[in-house]
């Protein structure tokens, strides 16, 4: 399965894409940092609360405080509690003891204690020793002490809670003071407001870039079709509209310019070849009738032989400059049939070409063209290599005219050349032999007249095998 697209649009978007899921990603790590560090700023400063309270005179007891807060809530004063920060998590009660207790699985927070003092120290607190370490809530003495406490917690909460176990000496006191506060829960909210935020920027930005790319690829792909259709037919037409951002409209006016300028070569080709076509067939033709009084049998077949040649040479050249010119669509042909008729006319002449049999396929082709080329190909494969084996195949991709022959074949590195236009096989020009050494530029041409190609490799068996692909669509 192809993952990335092929298209201009699709990459664009693509890579747009990538982009703003890397973004989101970067912008999660930072939110998630800045939780996990809101999330350990209210553990210091609730542990700071309740640790910076023991100054308060120690005859107030909690239950007196209560009692002092009802009645003023009754006389509907309103309460001021000290607080150092937003949303703190709620404390367990705080513990004197002469000396903090360490169990196994402590980890020492020295980071920590280090913001710890500076609060204490911002709110007056004189610190003799101070010592924070971070345990898990099912190791904690005080936790296994507290049925209620483990009870509300629950077995899950007991192995998935940490605490942040916070102790202070004060100076001129004997005692530590120990703080344990719970570690808050994380936050659901922010993952989801993330996701929904990606989905929407994901919406908004890739609907937003779709149609401006389908503003500036429309043009481009109108190109294209243009170039492919110019390629395929050589013709020019109306001039191409320049449409949208400037370099893009500056392109199309270029290939406008081009397009009318190859156009005119090759009209002005045409029109030259004609002309030599015309004026040395009609000398030729001249000179066929004269021969024929010559007395001498032998030179006068000689005559008539090169008179020939030189005909048939020429139809060739004409040929080669006609192809992909015609104005004509291509026709519905059942290819089988097209090759097996073919191999008819070399068969009725007694030439060695056979056919192996191929299943019916019906293509649109310029059966012409087309006949033309396989009547060259099979033509070389009979004077060169002795013999001709035609066959017919398909895939997904591409139907193969394939031609195959017994003979010596081609020499690797001179096989690139043998479709270049007079080059021959063997050095003489008889056409019995040599030829004019068109037959394989020609039926390059063809093949991809069709938007195919020619193809000549050697067989691992023995001798050449020319192949016409041609796209399957």
């Amino acid at each position: 399965m192809r993952l990335w697209p092929r298209s201009l649009r699709g990459q664009i978007l693509l890579a747009a894409t990538l982009a703003i899921l890397l973004a989101q990603c970067v912008t999660a790590v930072l939110l998630y940092r800045a939780a996990e560090n809101r999330r350990d700023s209210a553990m210091l400063n609730a542990a700071a609360l309740q640790l910076v309270r023991i100054s308060e005179p120690q005859e107030t007891t909690r239950f007196e405080r209560r009692r002092v807060q009802r009645a003023r809530r009754n006389r509907g004063e309103t309460i001021d509690r000290p607080r150092l920060a937003p949303r703190l998590p709620r404390p367990i009660r705080l513990e004197w003891v002469d000396k903090p207790a360490q169990v196994e699985g402590d980890q020492p927070q020295y980071g920590r204690e280090e913001e710890l003092l500076a609060l204490l120290q911002s709110q007056g607190v004189a610190v003799a020793e101070i010592l924070v370490i971070e345990r898990k809530a099912s190791a904690d003495p005080i936790v296994a002490a507290r049925p209620r406490l483990r009870a509300r917690m629950g077995r899950e909460g007991l192995d998935n809670r940490n605490f942040l176990v916070a102790a202070v000496r004060r100076e001129g006191a004997a005692q530590w003071a120990v703080a344990r506060v719970p570690e808050p829960e994380v936050q659901r909210g922010v993952q989801r407001t993330i996701l929904f935020q990606t989905l929407v920027i994901f919406l908004l930005l890739t609907s937003s870039l779709f149609f401006f790319l389908r503003r500036i690829t429309r043009p481009l792909a109108a190109l294209a079709d243009r170039t492919e259709r110019f390629t395929a037919r050589q013709q020019a037409g109306e001039p191409l509209a320049a449409e949208g951002p400037e370099d893009i409209q500056r392109l199309i006016r270029a290939h406008n310019a081009m397009e009318a300028r190859i156009s005119g070569l090759i009209d002005e080709k045409d029109v030259m070849l004609g002309a030599i076509g015309h004026d040395l067939k009609t000398p030729l033709a001249a000179l066929r009738v004269r021969i024929e009084s010559v007395e001498d049998e032998s030179e006068r077949e000689k005559m008539a032989a090169v008179i020939e040649d030189i005909t048939r040479s020429l139809d060739d050249i004409l040929s080669l400059a006609r192809v992909g010119k015609g104005n004509e669509p291509p026709e519905l042909t059942d290819l089988a049939a097209l090759t097996a008729a073919v191999v008819e006319e070399f068969e009725d002449r007694g030439m060695p070409v056979h056919i192996i049999d191929h299943p019916r396929i019906v293509r649109p082709v310029y059966v012409t063209w087309l006949r033309r080329a396989l009547r060259n190909l099979i033509s070389n494969a009979v004077r060169y290599g002795n013999e001709a084996t035609v066959s017919l195949l398909e895939d997904n991709k591409k139907i193969i005219l394939r031609i195959d022959d017994t003979g010596p074949g081609i020499d690797d590195d001179r096989i690139a050349d043998m479709l270049e236009p007079f080059t021959r096989g063997e050095a003489s020009r008889n056409r019995a032999t040599g030829g004019a050494g068109l037959g394989l530029t020609l039926a390059r041409s063809i093949a991809e007249q069709h938007g195919g190609e020619l193809v000549l490799t050697n067989r691992a068996e023995g001798g050449l095998r020319a192949e016409i692909s041609l796209p399957n669509a």
